[in-house]
C-alpha cells in the first residue's frame, strides 16, 4: 500500500490561501465621517480613560474616603448619606411628590426613565451626523440629565448640615475604666433605669455622654439628677436621698486612669 494512497484532500473556503497583512481598510472615500477602530479609535479611548482614571485616583489620594465610628443598630437617630455620585437621588427623593406616598415616583420610575432612555439612545439616534448641533434630541437630552444630576447633587451637599453629621459619626475612644457592678452606687443606676441611655458600661449612648471622667463633684451629680442637663430632662430619679448620695458618689468618682 502506497503512502497516501486513498487519501482526498478537502479545502475550507473560509480560510484565505494568502496572508493579508494587518492593516486597517481604507476610509479615506469618508473623511470625517468614520475611522478604523483598531488602533485610531480604540486608541483615542483608551487615552481619555487612561486620563480619567489617573484624575480619580489623584482626588482619592488627596481626599481619603472618612472613616466613622462602628455601625450601632439602636442608634434610631444617625442620618446616613450617600457617596456623593448617588446625591442627586438623595435629593430627589426629599420632594412632596417623590417622597412619602409617591415614593414609588422617585424611587423607581423617574429613574428607570432615566436610565431607561440611556439604554434605548443607541436605537432612537441613529443618524450619520456625529455633530452636537445636528443633533438636537440626543444633545438636549444629554445637557438636561446633566443639569439635573448637578442641581439636584448641589441642594443635597449644600442643604446637609454637615457639622451634625460629622459629630454623629466620630470616632469616639473607648473608656478604659473597670466597673464595678456589684458596687452600691451601680445598683442604684441599674434599678433608677440609667443603664438604657448611659449603657452598661457607663459608656454613653447616642443620647447621653460617658458618666466616667465627668469632672462633676457628688453635688454637681445630684444636682443633675433632679434638674436635668442638656437633653436629660429634670426629675429623672425617683429613688430615697440615700441612694442618690450613693449614685452620686459612685459616679463622681469614676476615674479612667488612676491618679
Amino acid at each position: 500500500m502506497h503512502r497516501g494512497k486513498g487519501m482526498k484532500f478537502v479545502g475550507d473556503s473560509r480560510i484565505s490561501a494568502t496572508r493579508k497583512s494587518n492593516l486597517p481598510k481604507d476610509y479615506s472615500e469618508y473623511p470625517g465621517k468614520t475611522e478604523a477602530f483598531w488602533p485610531d479609535f480604540l486608541l483615542k479611548e483608551w487615552l481619555v480613560g487612561a486620563v480619567f482614571l489617573i484624575g480619580f485616583l489623584c482626588l482619592t489620594v488627596a481626599h481619603p474616603s472618612p472613616l466613622e465610628r462602628i455601625a450601632d443598630p439602636t442608634d434610631t437617630g444617625y442620618i446616613p448619606v450617600p457617596d456623593w455620585y448617588f446625591m442627586f437621588l438623595y435629593q430627589l427623593i426629599k420632594y412632596t411628590y417623590t417622597s412619602g406616598p409617591y415614593n414609588i415616583l422617585g424611587i423607581l420610575v423617574i429613574p428607570g426613565l432615566a436610565f431607561g432612555a440611556l439604554i434605548l439612545a443607541p436605537f432612537i439616534d441613529r443618524g450619520p451626523e456625529r455633530r452636537p448641533s445636528k443633533r438636537p434630541f440626543a444633545t438636549g437630552f444629554m445637557l438636561l440629565a446633566f443639569a439635573a444630576v448637578f442641581y439636584l447633587t448641589w441642594e443635597a451637599a449644600a442643604n446637609h448640615d454637615w457639622a451634625a453629621a460629622k459629630a454623629q459619626g466620630a470616632i469616639e475612644e473607648k473608656v478604659d475604666v473597670e466597673i464595678d457592678k456589684e458596687a452600691e452606687g451601680y445598683k442604684v443606676y441599674a434599678d433608677q433605669s440609667c443603664i438604657n441611655c448611659h449603657g452598661e458600661n457607663l459608656e454613653g449612648g447616642p443620647a447621653a455622654p460617658a458618666l466616667v471622667d465627668t469632672g462633676h463633684s457628688v453635688d454637681e451629680v445630684k444636682d443633675i439628677a433632679h434638674n436635668g442637663i442638656g437633653t436629660m430632662p429634670a426629675d429623672q430619679f425617683d429613688g430615697s436621698d440615700e441612694d442618690l448620695d450613693k449614685l452620686a458618689d459612685f459616679i463622681a468618682n469614676l476615674k479612667s486612669e488612676e491618679e
